[in-house]
């Protein structure tokens, strides 16, 4: 797709977790312009009433329906905040006047059986569809830094029964409040949750299939609530007979031109990569399992900041443009 100036960027369900971390990336975004940001429960709202970073980042007031009207402020780009299974009824909806992009960030068309005509926006997967695309499905949080654990290997078609312990920040389940994200029950706690049934599961296995046409789909996987905010470690091993050393030169070289997935000799953590779209991976040999770490933000390289990311490619700017981000780390 082509635009002349900047990209118009309407959001949809603007004043969740996820769309506040897309505004605060849009709105220093070169080529972006947030012409409207819609929420029904807080409408009429300054954003930075629901996103308080954003003070004095912008003047944007929340929008109590979409603004999909014909003109300047019509959308190049919307993207679907709202949650899961809201996609769907939404852009059912939408007039036949509409003709921008769509980016989803919930789950509604990431399998292949719902996507319709939506590309699933894993970019270092499906970098070339996505760029001609205009309907895409942003990967799950979880499913993000799994795969990006795997997809060398499964490039390879070297991908045996996979086991993965990962452990997420609060703010993966969302914003609406909870037991288990209540600070007085998730503060000096873990607990298991979904394991073996995680709904990330069936959108890792399709893109590994996709890729890799002898996997068997066997991937044992045990997700745990951890007592921070935000990011995503995940701990995949499997067996491999390749030395250290091939391996992760195999990582390296497939990594090798991609801007935001990074393969380290050290032992990875959370702060290096929390506020930003990063990934970093780090590939060791115990034995005959190959183990691979993968740090990621949740809120950011598994939501937003892959979003951001997408339409990127979709409008033909380079990839990383707007995503240079600070890490929390010192």
């Amino acid at each position: 797709m082509t635009f002349d100036g900047k990209i118009k960027v309407g959001i949809i369900g603007a004043a969740g977790y996820t769309a506040g971390e897309l505004l605060r990336i849009l709105v220093n975004h070169p080529f972006a312009e947030v012409v409207f940001a819609q929420s029904g429960s807080h409408a009429g709202e300054p954003v930075w009433a629901a996103h308080a970073d954003l003070l004095g980042e912008t003047k944007l007031r929340f929008s109590p329906v979409p603004e999909l009207v014909e003109g300047p402020a019509h959308p190049d780009v919307l993207f679907l905040c709202s949650g899961h299974g809201k996609a769907k009824p939404f852009v059912a909806s939408l007039p036949e006047s509409y003709k921008g992009a769509i980016i989803d960030l919930g789950n509604d068309y990431r399998l292949a059986a719902d996507a319709e005509d939506f590309v699933y926006g894993l970019p270092e997967a499906f970098k070339a569809k996505i760029k001609n695309a205009k309907h895409i499905a942003n990967p799950g949080c979880f499913a993000t830094s799994i795969q990006l654990a795997l997809l060398p290997m499964a490039s390879l078609d070297r991908l045996p029964e996979i086991h993965v312990t990962g452990i997420t920040g609060s703010t993966g389940a969302g914003q609406a409040p909870s037991e288990t994200t209540h600070f007085s029950w998730r503060t000096d706690n873990l607990s298991i949750y979904k394991a073996f049934t995680h709904q990330h599961l069936g959108e890792v296995n399709e893109t590994l299939k996709t890729l890799a046409p002898s996997y068997s789909g066997e991937m044992n996987f045990v997700p745990v609530r951890g007592d921070f905010a935000r990011g995503i470690l995940s701990s995949v091993y499997f067996d491999c007979d390749l030395p250290e050393e091939a391996a992760v030169q195999i990582y390296k070289d497939y990594y090798k031109d991609e801007p935001f997935v990074h393969v380290i000799d050290t032992n990875p953590d959370l702060k290096m990569v929390v506020n930003t779209n990063k990934c970093v991976l780090n590939v060791r040999k115990h034995g005959r399992k190959l183990h691979v770490i993968s740090v990621i933000d949740n809120l950011i390289k598994g939501a937003s900041g892959q979003a951001v990311q997408n339409m990127n490619l979709i409008f033909g700017l380079p990839e990383d443009t707007g995503l240079h981000l600070k890490a929390t780390r010192f």
